[in-house]
């Protein structure tokens, strides 16, 4: 199902709950990080949970994310594609 979504005067498409288009500095809060994996999930401010896997958390200058930490993240074709403290920039 696609729905669309208006943030900021702008319309997105949106399937299965991600946005279409590249966005920047979105903040999100971690809903659970496995440390081993250096992937987990986090849950944007609506309540969708986005996975993102270890390539995301590798992007960024973190060692490791405790649920609950409010996070920048950068979407790009589905996916968490970085992964950082909100009180760090996104890299790029």
């Amino acid at each position: 199902m696609t729905t669309r979504s208006h943030h900021g005067g702008r319309s997105e498409d949106r399937s299965n709950g991600f946005p279409r288009d590249k966005l920047t500095d979105v903040q999100a809060t971690v809903r659970i990080f496995d440390p081993e994996t250096r992937s987990g999930s986090v849950f944007l401010d609506d309540g969708t949970e986005i996975p993102f896997g270890s390539d995301a958390f590798d992007a960024g200058p973190l060692r490791l994310l405790r649920s609950g930490q409010r996070v920048n993240i950068q979407v790009t074709d589905d996916a968490i594609t970085v992964i950082t403290l909100s009180t760090f920039p996104l890299p790029g």
